[in-house]
C-alpha cells in the first residue's frame, strides 16, 4: 500500500486556462540546498550500488530547474530526497534545507511521476484532498477553477477509474498547483498526454508557478529548455549534477526558437557522453 505522505510533498495556446489567475505564493520564497547527499541501496556503496554520494546541490530561489538524465540515474530518487521521502529501497543520509539552513517541511509539493489519485474519491475531492488532511477550509472554487484549466470540466464527479491515464495526470496537476506551495518538484508531469495537451499544461505551469522554486524532472530535452531558466543533466555512478545550461528568454518558449534547437544538441551530447 502506498503511504499517504506520498500524494503530497503529486507552443499551443492556453485552451483551457487562460482566465485562471497565476497566484503569488502564500509565503516567502526560499532556495534549496543539498549537502553531503548519500542514497544507496546496500552497505557496500561500490558494489551494491550508490545512486549519490556526497551531492552537493544548489537550487535558486524562485528559480526553475529542468533536470535531465538516463533511467535509473536518480532523477527521481534526487527529487523525493528534497521532499523528505525515503528512496524506494535502500538509504539517504544528508541534509536538505533552505538558505537558512531550516528544513524544507510543509514547504514542498511533491508531484511523482504516478498520479496516485485515491480511487474511492471523485476527481474534484482528490484535487481538495491536502486541505482536508490538514484541517483547512476547503477551496472548491479554486479548485473547480484548475480542474477548467486542465481541461476536467465536467469530470469533477467521477472517480478516477473512468479517466484515462493522461485525463488522471492533468488531474495529478490539478492538485499539484492546488497545494500553493514555495517549492514544487514534478516528476515527468507531463509524460502521459499528447502533444498538443503536453505544450499547453507546459504553458500552464509555467505561468502559474512563475516566482517558485522549481525542479522538474523530464526525459524531453526540448521541454526541459522550454520551461527552464537553467537545464542539468544528472549523471554518472555515484551521480552529480553537469553544470547548468540557461536558454534566452522567457518560459514558456518557443519550441521552435533555434537557439532552442542549438541547446538541445548541446544537451544531447551531455546525455549520450553520460550514456
Amino acid at each position: 500500500m502506498t503511504p499517504a505522505s506520498e500524494y503530497f510533498g503529486g507552443s499551443g495556446g492556453l485552451a483551457w486556462g487562460d482566465n485562471v489567475p497565476a497566484t503569488p505564493p502564500g509565503e516567502s520564497i526560499p532556495p534549496v540546498h543539498i549537502h553531503d547527499a548519500r542514497v544507496e541501496f546496500g552497505s557496500d556503496s561500490v558494489r551494491k550500488g550508490a545512486l549519490f554520494a556526497g551531492l552537493e546541490a544548489e537550487f535558486a530561489a524562485g528559480v526553475f530547474t529542468s533536470i535531465l538524465g538516463s533511467s535509473g540515474v536518480g532523477k527521481s530518487s534526487l527529487l523525493r530526497l528534497i521532499a523528505g521521502l525515503p528512496p524506494r529501497r535502500g538509504t539517504a543520509t544528508g541534509a536538505v534545507t533552505d538558505g537558512d539552513g531550516k528544513p524544507l517541511t510543509g514547504r514542498v509539493v511533491y508531484m511523482d511521476q504516478r498520479d496516485l489519485l485515491l480511487p474511492w474519491l471523485s476527481v474534484l475531492d482528490n484535487v481538495l484532498l491536502g486541505a482536508r488532511l490538514r484541517g483547512e477550509p476547503c477551496q472548491r472554487g479554486r479548485a473547480l477553477g484548475l480542474l477548467a484549466a486542465v481541461g476536467l470540466s465536467g469530470w469533477e464527479d467521477a472517480r478516477p477509474d473512468v479517466l484515462s491515464g493522461g485525463m488522471r495526470q492533468r488531474a495529478a496537476l490539478a492538485r499539484t498547483l492546488m497545494e500553493d506551495r514555495p517549492i514544487v518538484l514534478m516528476d515527468e508531469p507531463f509524460s502521459a498526454v499528447d502533444a498538443i495537451t503536453r505544450l499547453t499544461l507546459q504553458d500552464l505551469s509555467a505561468r502559474m508557478l512563475a516566482g517558485r522554486t522549481v525542479i522538474l524532472v523530464t526525459h524531453d530535452p526540448i521541454e526541459a529548455l522550454r520551461l527552464g531558466h537553467q537545464v542539468q543533466v544528472l549523471a554518472g555512478s555515484p551521480a552529480w549534477l553537469d553544470p547548468p545550461v540557461a536558454p534566452p528568454g522567457v518560459p514558456p518558449r518557443d519550441p521552435a526558437d533555434p537557439a532552442l534547437v542549438g541547446l538541445y544538441r548541446v544537451l544531447i551530447a551531455r546525455l549520450q557522453a553520460a550514456a
